[in-house]
């Protein structure tokens, strides 16, 4: 036994101390951070004023240093990062980058690429943009050659996915303001660019480790062949979009992005290795070092990788030390020191809940942990920590999460309890795959194959938790909304232990607390959506149009897709829809017929009915791709067509003609006329204000038409709201209720504020899918009409 063992045990109340002490450390890093994310985009002159106050400040904190330490090193990280700030701002200044910006001009400019090229979501209805991240150093325009050193966006067409992360390229396009508060500088629209240079040695065998693990996993199924690279090195690239969805409604993204945890699970591996291998233990450190590095570089050195490298690597320095305290200062340090590196972080959510599961990891697992194996038998003490991890780093990040999503998963914390045994093994296995594909390609599809049975485990489980009724609590959004989470959450954390006794003491009491507050907090929705007797239901599937009308038991008529294939898919099973007499795509843009799979999965579809203008293309050609495999006859439609289903008739209004202004497809969009039971229902489509003004003049010249504009008890507004619409029409065809088919924080604004004044205006009560979800046309059985929504 060393003198060191032998050393006893410090007392209770000497532990605390030292406890305290850690955390008296992490303060100064979290109000350094604050102040930084606070000041990042002041102007200059207040930025410099307040940095010079800071420094008085610390003359002033160096004298009295002997009676008030803690504020001296409160202000010198203060100090620290606001330098670090101006240094970032005074960095990006030199140079003509900024003006010529301002005065969107045409450039030249000079990069080196810090990021593959993507493809941003929510670009709905139109031709992919792919976008990139680079840093320019030089750039030319308006007879004037300037170096610079910035961050910059680069936004163009699927030429770009040509060029790599660390290429020199020569971009020439026109430069634009970023949104406020982004880090970068600017964005350029690209129209040409050459590659300079191509990237180094180091970059390239990244490359070919990439595409090895691509490879390695091409022949598995598709949740795996998208879902192990992102687990692996954050390539979400092919990832199915429903899948993706699924995660996020489950909080497993952090799952498919660079973190912690995959360097947690590199680093155990290698460290692993270091032991059988019999490597000194006074090099392990390095040894695993040295992989963590390799990893950053495999994974691509982007802001998040780097950040966690950093947490990772400082954390291993703390892993090092005798004391198990080193956690917190560890963590402070490394905040600090990724905030120096890149003060634009200080803004990061990515950042900030790397910071808070950490946070939480330190403060909670351990006791929790212990509580739980406490009461466990021997054998199954490990599950204690098990169940501590996500739960700590869950009430951590919560408030945050709030802000992003605005809703509380219910469902998360269980669903990543089931999913972490199999992170590590499928981490493991696209690692090692990534390797032997250098050697071979047939090896590494053989591990691939091995790291997909995990991997497929992850996917099955957000897939099932996902559709857990309940499983998402609404939540106020906003800062208001995380400030009372927060608060929340702190209760639950002081008062767990008297909470927990007491429920052992009362058991009867505490089941009949949990299952009022579970009756209060589930919507009744859940329990009895579908509504009887609904003749018409508008779902909610985000930014995009999906309408329901039933034929009969069982069967719907179908207009419009939406943009997701599960949204739908979701919809139609809550309805009882097995049967779908045809299907009506207004139009052929994506936010009208991406969802079209959905619709016919599981489900015997007897026609698809389309708008007569084939625009645009590309979207057509998926339309065709979907339903030619199943036998599904497709043909268009044109003003004066009727369709019969059952006791369902709709005419068909819309459109009589090409209309070559505005958008082509919008304009183009089936207007139908729909009478379902009692119900009289307008469907507008995506129709912009030429095609509405068409309608509204044949409105105008056509009786009969003129005549059922009257009656209708609801029209559904064109284009999810936009401000680009014909008045007259909606005077014209005005009903007491309004649908807004439209999706939660889209990037279009919709739905505009013009258009929600003039239905106000023309005294529509108006139902946004958004707000309400699903909404449906009800008909009462002692006769007449009511809304009913599923929120």
């Amino acid at each position: 036994m060393s003198a060191e063992d032998a050393r006893p045990a410090p007392p209770e109340w000497e532990r605390e101390t030292v406890r305290f002490s850690d955390l008296r450390m992490l303060a100064p890093a979290l109000v350094g951070w604050a102040l930084l994310a606070w000041t990042l985009t002041w102007p200059a002159p207040a930025r410099c004023s307040l940095t010079a106050g800071l420094s008085v400040a610390a003359v002033v904190l160096v004298v009295v240093r002997r009676r008030w330490p803690g504020p001296l090193l409160m202000v010198g990280v203060a100090l620290l990062l606001q330098v670090a700030g101006n240094g970032q701002h005074a960095l990006r200044a030199v140079g003509d980058l900024d003006t010529l910006t301002g005065a969107g001009a045409v450039v030249s400019l000079e990069t080196t690429m810090t990021s593959d090229p993507f493809t941003p979501a929510a670009r709905l209805g139109r031709e992919p943009v792919v976008m990139a991240r680079a840093t320019a150093y030089r750039v030319e325009g308006r007879g004037r050659s300037s170096r610079v050193h910035a961050p910059v966006t680069i936004r163009g067409d699927a030429g770009l996915r040509s060029v790599r992360w660390h290429d020199r390229v020569r971009f020439h396009g026109r430069l634009a303001r970023p949104d406020a508060g982004r880090p970068e500088l600017a964005v350029l629209r690209v129209s040409s660019h050459e590659v300079i240079e191509p990237a180094g040695r180091v970059a390239q065998v990244a490359e070919h480790l990439r595409a090895g693990l691509r490879r390695a996993v091409d022949p598995t199924p598709a949740d795996a062949r998208g879902l192990l690279p992102g687990l692996v090195i954050g390539d979400t690239s092919r990832t199915p979009a429903d899948l993706t969805e699924a995660m996020q409604a489950t909080g497993m993204t952090h799952l498919t992005a660079v973190s912690g945890s995959n360097i947690a699970v590199v680093g155990g591996m290698v460290l692993g290795l270091c032991v059988l291998l019999g490597v000194p233990r006074r090099l392990r450190p390095w040894v695993v070092a040295l992989a963590i590095v390799g990893f950053v570089v495999l994974a691509r050195p982007e802001p998040s990788v780097v950040r966690a490298a950093a947490m990772g690597l400082i954390g291993l320095i703390g892993v090092s030390r005798s004391r198990r305290s080193a956690g917190l200062p560890v963590l402070s340090g490394a905040i600090v020191i990724v905030l120096v590196v890149d003060p634009w972080m200080a803004r990061s959510f990515g950042f900030a809940l790397s910071a808070l599961a950490t946070l939480g990891l330190l403060l909670f697992t351990r006791p929790w942990g212990d509580a739980i194996a406490r009461h466990l038998p021997t054998r199954l003490a490990f599950v204690g920590p098990a169940v501590a991890i996500p739960v700590a780093a869950q009430a951590m990040c919560a408030p945050l999460i709030v802000l992003l999503q605005g809703s509380v998963s219910v469902i998360g914390v269980v669903a990543n309890l089931v999913a972490a045994p199999l992170v590590a093994p499928a981490t493991i296995a696209g690692v090692v795959a990534a390797v032997v594909s250098v050697v071979a390609d047939a090896p590494a599809q053989l591990i691939g194959w091995l790291g997909a049975v995990p991997t497929l485990g992850i996917a099955r489980t957000a897939r099932v938790m996902s559709d857990v009724p309940g499983g998402t609590m609404p939540w106020p959004d906003g800062g208001r909304g995380a400030l009372l989470l927060a608060a929340v959450t702190a209760l639950a954390v002081l008062t767990g232990r008297w909470l927990a006794r007491c429920a052992l003491l009362k058991p009867v009491v505490a089941v009949a607390v949990v299952a009022l507050t579970g009756a209060m907090a589930l919507p009744t929705r859940v329990v009895t959506w579908p509504p009887p007797g609904w003749r018409v239901v508008f779902c909610d599937v985000g930014q995009g149009d999906a309408a329901v009308i039933r034929t009969g038991p069982g069967s719907a008529l179908v207009v419009d897709a939406g943009p997701d294939p599960p949204a739908i898919d979701g919809c139609l099973d809550s309805l009882g829809v097995e049967v779908v007499d045809a299907v009506v795509l207004t139009h052929f843009h994506a936010d009208h017929v991406e969802g079209l799979p959905g619709v016919l999965a599981g489900r015997r579809v007897g026609q698809v009915l389309t708008s007569p203008v084939a625009e645009p293309a590309w979207q057509v050609g998926e339309v065709v791709g979907w339903t030619r495999p199943h036998g599904i006859p497709m043909s268009s439609l044109a003003a004066g067509d009727r369709l019969d289903f059952g006791d369902v008739h709709a005419e068909v209004w819309a459109p009589v003609r090409r209309i070559a202004a505005g958008s082509v497809p919008n304009n183009a969009s089936v207007v139908l006329a729909v009478h379902a039971g009692e119900a009289d229902v307008l469907l507008l489509g995506d129709v912009e204000r030429e095609a509405a003004h068409d309608l509204l003049l044949r409105l105008r010249r056509d009786p009969a038409m003129a005549s059922a504009a009257g009656e209708f008890d609801l029209v559904k507004t064109p284009h999810h709201g936009s401000a680009n619409l014909d008045a007259g029409l909606m005077a014209a065809v005005r009903a007491p209720v309004a649908v807004i088919s439209v999706g939660k924080d889209n990037d279009y604004g919709h739905p505009t504020q013009g258009h929600l004044t003039m239905l106000s205006r023309n005294g529509y009560a108006v139902y946004r899918t958004d707000q309400r979800g699903h909404v449906a046309l009800v008909e009462e059985s002692g006769g007449g009409l009511e809304v009913v929504t599923s929120r």
